[in-house]
């Protein structure tokens, strides 16, 4: 039994100010020709279709073309669940009548936990809900943890599961100790919003969306797909891909990645304005990337960012290299406040970080003298 794990498209993403839908059509028409390719026996989408719960209106067209394409001319059976950006209400819409095309989409939690059977291979499909919603559904009133509830579903399907056939579960969750990035929504205050890697250890595989990249734990039966996109620079260094897995009668199973190339890419670039803008430099750059691009420019600049964007249209965010070194200085010195320190101390600390000259007993004698005058309200001029 072959299918691929995929989650994470976040259709009708905005990323500073800037909607993601051709980048994602792009990528979505690739897939597509890697469905073609591969010919699985189904495609798991683990959560969060949209970005959104109320996603715009060309998103809402990207997500039906594309499905189209693989459910319907491909006859390619479908097998998705709703994640935390997504309305489990709309996406309910249609369910009922989806299965005749063997189009599994389970949008709201139902407390029947019945599997769906492809290939001999049993899907559980479990989409996101708060705990809140499983602690009623389940009437459960000892459910107040992302990890009260994940348990509590998945003794619910161990009551009836096979243990000695293959069985994947379909969820969307933090689990502890995954790596996170800037795109991801914090799904509870503290800790609350995780759960452990243990409690999976029923299935031969776990097919997991909403942390975006596919290294963010290393398990192995428990896999991420990682998002389609980058959707943020702090992704910027991740390698973005959907995974393959081929599993036999007994729910071993190997698996494999697939790369997907959007039109522009999201990278972190920094020099010179002089440098960044010189043909020498550019000539070997993708120039439409999105961009963040961070200036190492200590003097007044007019208007760089126009100047930049005549180059490279796709700049996204710009800082400065001088604008981040001052503020983790006033970090430091803010820290150092907190930590209860002399005046003198304090000053001292500031004049070593400020210069590069030594702090010498004849300075600090003066500073203190000074220091004093000034705590006694006395004038330091006469």
């Amino acid at each position: 039994m072959k299918f691929i794990h995929t989650a994470d498209w976040h259709l009708g993403k905005l990323v500073h100010g800037v909607y993601m839908t051709e980048n994602q059509r792009e990528v979505l028409n690739q897939f597509v020709e890697v469905v073609r390719e591969e010919e699985p026996d189904a495609v798991i989408i683990a959560g969060d279709l949209y970005d959104r719960s109320v996603p715009p209106t060309d998103a809402v067209e990207l997500l039906d073309e594309m499905l189209f394409k693989i459910n319907v001319e491909l006859k390619i059976p479908i097998v998705a669940i709703a994640g935390n950006h997504d309305s489990a209400e709309r996406l309910s819409f249609g369910s009922s009548w989806y299965k005749h095309s063997q189009f599994y989409l389970a949008g709201k939690l139902s407390n029947h936990f019945e599997p769906v059977r492809i290939n001999g291979v049993n899907f559980y499909l479990l989409p996101y809900a708060e705990p809140g919603v499983v602690r009623q559904l389940l009437e459960d009133d000892s459910i107040h943890s992302h990890q009260d509830a994940m348990k509590a579903m998945i003794g619910k399907i161990e009551e009836t599961i096979h243990p000695n056939e293959p069985n994947v579960l379909v969820g969307h969750a933090f689990v502890l100790g995954g790596q996170t990035s800037d795109s991801e929504r914090i799904l509870s205050v503290g800790g609350s919003g995780c759960v452990g890697v243990e409690l999976f250890e029923p299935f031969s595989y776990t097919a997991l969306g909403h942390l975006h990249s596919p290294d963010a734990i290393h398990h192995d039966k428990v896999k991420y797909s990682g998002s389609l996109l980058k959707y943020s620079f702090s992704e910027s260094k991740q390698k973005k891909s959907i995974s393959i897995i081929e599993m036999d009668e007994k729910g071993n199973f190997t698996h494999r990645y697939r790369s997907l190339h959007p039109a522009h890419d999201m990278r972190e670039i920094e020099g010179y304005m002089e440098q960044l803008l010189d043909p020498q430099f550019y000539e070997k750059e993708k120039t439409d990337d999105y961009l963040k691009i961070t200036l190492l420019d200590e003097g007044a600049l007019i208007d760089p960012i126009n100047k930049l964007r005549q180059v490279y249209p796709n700049v996204l965010h710009l800082e400065r290299k001088i604008d981040l070194t001052d503020m983790k200085k006033k970090q430091t010195i803010s820290g150092a406040r907190s930590e209860k320190k002399s005046e003198i101390e304090l000053f001292e600390q500031f004049y070593t970080e400020m210069t590069t000259s030594e702090f010498t007993d004849d300075k600090k004698a003066v500073m203190t003298e000074i220091f004093e005058k000034v705590l006694r309200g006395e004038a330091l001029v006469k």
